[in-house]
């Protein structure tokens, strides 16, 4: 794997119509690639594999969720088997998916469809977990208002996948790194000397971002509301609270709740009035989901000795 590689151009359309940054996706694979090689090559399929044998490889769910992944999944297909490889997608991402069901077929060498199958599935199967986690918290929500977003509590490296896998899910996307948006936590005001104060150095320093203060009692609400926060996080506050703070607002800001929450707990939340509910569990705590991959090949020739 030491030479350059590249993704096809019907491959590049996926990503910008998946809204995903191309060159650190693919890094992400090639280094994932580098780390299951290790250097070497594929022993197990060198040895067991014709050279020249083709076959197809089925990438079936196990069980029913919601579906993430397969636009890096592809990727990896034409990274390791270039024109040599056809991946066909038969379930695009953000869907919903039965057990049994075929979510893409690959056709080409054996041996490169099975030296890139892991890879493929890691990345399949833990952002298709993201997006089911996603949908059921959307599905919580129904009918209350409220949506849910992410956080930044992702896996290192992984963050611009997993919030692309929340929004397959139905999610909201929070803001990607701490340049594109401020959130003033508690830590924050400690070190400014206040709300007020931490909020008007954001916006003195920042005056184009977005400016989001973090709260953890009516008295602070009103002292980030009063500063001119667009947006305020409501930290652990009770459905009671919730509802006082919609009360206050009056729609001043956008209300977001944290810290707490549960599937069991969010259309509580949800109906109190506040617009947003963060949910780092989406991204630090999503069960992967099932799937699993089926080769599908002519058996070798059997010669009969008498």
């Amino acid at each position: 794997m030491d030479k350059l590689y590249s993704i096809k151009p019907q491959t590049a359309e996926l990503f910008r119509a998946a809204q995903l940054p191309v060159a650190p996706v693919v890094d992400l694979i090639m280094r994932a690639l580098h780390e299951d090689l290790d250097g070497g090559v594929d022993v197990t399929s060198v040895a067991t594999v014709p050279a020249e044998q083709t076959a197809t490889l089925d990438l079936a769910a196990r069980s029913a969720g919601t579906i993430a992944g397969v636009v890096p999944a592809v990727a990896v297909f034409d990274i390791v088997g270039g024109d040599d490889m056809s991946a066909s997608v038969l379930v695009a991402d953000g869907s919903q998916v039965g057990a049994g069901e075929v979510i893409m077929r690959i056709d080409g060498f054996t041996r490169q469809l099975l030296t890139a199958e892991r890879t493929a599935l890691n990345l399949l199967c833990h952002l298709s977990g993201v997006a089911t986690a996603t949908q059921q918290w959307v599905q919580a929500l129904a009918g209350t208002g409220a949506q849910v977003r992410d956080t930044r509590k992702t896996t290192p490296g992984f963050r611009a996948l997993e919030k692309y896998a929340v929004r397959c899910g139905g999610g909201v996307n929070h803001r990607m790194s701490l340049s594109d948006a401020a959130l003033v936590k508690d830590n924050h005001v400690l070190a400014a000397g206040g709300v007020a104060a931490a909020f008007a150095a954001v916006r003195t320093n920042f005056p184009g971002v977005p400016v989001e203060v973090e709260v953890d009692s009516l008295a602070q609400l009103e002292e980030a509301l009063t500063a001119g926060a667009d947006l305020v996080l409501l930290d652990n506050y009770t459905p009671d609270q919730m509802r006082q703070a919609v009360a206050i607002n009056q729609g001043r800001a956008v209300l977001e709740a944290s810290g707490g929450l549960t599937l069991d707990t969010a259309a509580a939340v949800g109906v109190t009035g506040v617009n947003y509910i963060a949910v780092g569990a989406l991204t630090h705590s999503a069960m992967a989901l099932d799937i699993g991959a089926d080769l599908r090949t002519a058996a070798p020739d059997i010669v009969a000795v008498d």
